[in-house]
């Protein structure tokens, strides 16, 4: 990436997330963002400076009193009192297990966290996002482990194991409270890698901690990621239907534009134009806009007549879903917010809301995982349907051309391997957004449980990325099959499955042996892996596409 992304100039887009969290991307805090922050830092500091003069201070959330259900108990009298609320906040709230998440989840947290704080109203200094931009620019990235989070009063528990690397205690550095972070490729001490990378870590002020804890970050970078590799593999599933429809002769006029006019969804329309334009120059398909049908009747099974109707809603779906996602990727989800220029009948400019309740993200990932495990579901039919000898209108059974019938099982194992990662989705994509357990003493009593939908909404997509993956697999292999039974060549596919085809045969299997036609039973899982990157590195549909001009 050459051009830095500038904070504080104009809303970030999910693909700046993307480009910052999977590609290194440069941040840069603007002086706008600066000035934007300090509304809210010199009214924080004017209290500080108010306690400290032993001065009478009313209590104030977060900043000189405890949190949860222990506020309101005790108002501090120092500000020293309120920098070391800040840092025991961090380390008491540090307190996940389980498996680390991934580094590009961790990248797309910290931009999201370093986005918020600087609308303004956290009362954060600029030293805070700056500190949390030099360690992405220096790749030191905090190991967070991926339970702990409700997806309410914030993503407390990953935002903590984040904060601890940043942040130390004002008494000095301290190794074992400094948490973990990835630097070089190591798991080292918070301390040894900020040293290493030559970033201070901080003395956090009033607020600070809280700032850095009181978001919903997590749970949207989780969901982000889904997003963007939704939307990938939904313009890959329909490349691999459409191959597979021409691989089974399917009827044209389920892609008619009229028929899809008729209803109206907009992401039908769209969906069934891709399918038409992906199978355009076929010889294999019967029937169309300026033909009719040979063979009667006229229809296919649901899973191949039916593709507009069902990828067009998750096409539908994702588009909402990104507007949700953007929305929150540029929102200030902290508590209390500050509007110290704001509110001119109130002396008290800091409001408690409930921003950090991640309800629209829990929302989004649960409807996320729901749309993207139809994609496999309707996929898995597809593979069944290519297996079968009895269904797939005269190819060999299991997508084998056998010298001996029954010597090789072929492409048997695959549907049962899609079978198995569809299964696997349908129970990860129930609703995490409609359960809740109360927490601390019923003050926070009801939860949106976002960060788990989204650690389902990844993978599931990674599930369905592998199903759609076995589909252009197979779907390759049918057409290869149906050109010879019919004794024709290449040029009877459309260009866009010939384009498809082609980049499959040329591409090498995680073994290094070439993803070749199957003749003859081998070990399958290096072609699986490989067709999986192909679909989630986009490869598949840019192909396509380039291939229809």
């Amino acid at each position: 990436m050459t051009k830095s992304l500038h904070l504080g100039e104009n809303p970030i887009t999910l693909e700046d997330l993307i480009d910052v969290a999977r590609h290194r991307r440069a941040v840069v805090l603007t002086d706008a963002a600066r000035a934007a922050m300090r509304v809210s830092e010199d009214w924080v500091a004017g209290l500080s400076a108010q306690m400290d003069r032993g001065e009478p201070t009313q209590a104030i959330y977060s900043i000189n009193t405890g949190f949860g259900s222990l506020s309101g108990r005790q108002a501090f009298k120092t500000s020293a009192q309120a920098r070391d609320l800040s840092r025991r906040l961090v380390v008491s709230n540090s307190a996940g297990v389980g498996r680390h998440l991934d580094q590009e989840v961790v990248r797309a947290a910290m931009l999201i966290r370093a986005v918020s704080l600087t609308r303004g109203y956290s009362a954060v200094r600029g030293e805070v996002v700056e500190t949390i931009l030099t360690m992405l620019e220096r790749d030191v990235i905090p190991a967070v482990p991926e339970y702990g989070s409700l997806g309410a009063s914030g993503d407390l528990i990953p935002l903590a194991h984040m904060a601890l690397v940043m942040s130390r205690d004002e008494a000095g550095e301290s190794e074992i409270d400094s948490g973990e972070a990835w630097y070089k490729g190591e798991l080292i001490s918070g301390v040894a890698a900020m040293r290493s990378a030559g970033v201070e870590r901080l003395v956090l002020g009033p607020k600070e901690g809280l700032a850095l804890l009181n978001g919903t970050s997590f749970s949207t970078a989780q969901t982000a990621l889904a997003l963007a590799d939704a939307e990938t593999l939904l313009a890959t599933a329909e490349v691999a239907a459409a191959m597979s429809i021409e691989a089974l002769m399917g009827f044209g006029d389920a892609f008619i534009p009229e028929l899809h006019e008729a209803r109206g969804h907009p992401g039908q329309i769209e969906c069934a134009a891709n399918i038409r334009r992906l199978l355009a120059g076929s010889a294999l398909i019967d029937g169309g806009i300026n033909s009719d049908p040979k063979r009667q009747p006229p229809q296919d099974a649901y899973s191949l007549r039916c593709v507009p109707q069902v990828l067009g809603p998750v096409r539908d779906t994702l588009k909402f879903i990104r507007g949700v996602i953007q929305t929150e990727i540029n929102a200030a989800t902290d508590n209390p917010l500050i509007f110290a220029d704001r509110l001119p009948g109130r002396s008290l400019k800091a409001l408690s809301g409930g921003n950090f309740h991640a309800e629209y993200v829990a929302f989004a990932a649960d409807f996320l995982s729901i749309v993207v495990t139809e994609i496999g579901n309707i996929a898995e039919r597809r593979l069944f349907r290519l297996n079968d000898g009895t269904l797939n209108r005269g190819l060999p059974d299991m997508l084998v051309a056998s010298e001996h019938v029954g010597m090789d099982c072929g492409y048997m194992l695959p549907q049962y391997l899609a079978a198995a990662l569809v299964s696997d989705c349908k129970t990860l994509a129930h609703p995490d957004s409609v359960d809740s357990i109360p927490t601390c003493s019923n003050q926070e009593d009801h939860v949106s449980m976002a960060n788990n939908a989204g650690r389902h909404a990844r993978q599931i997509v990674k599930n369905i990325e592998n199903v759609v993956g076995i589909e252009v697999l197979m779907a390759a292999q049918a057409l290869e099959l149906r050109l010879a039974e019919r004794g024709e060549g290449k040029d009877a596919l459309s260009p866009a499955s010939r384009a498809v085809l082609a980049m499959l045969r040329a591409s090498a299997a995680t073994d290094g042996r070439p993803i070749d036609h199957y003749e003859r039973d081998e070990v399958l899982y290096p072609r699986l892996h490989a067709a999986t990157a192909l679909v989630h590195s986009g490869a598949v549909v840019q192909t396509a596409q380039a291939a229809m001009g």
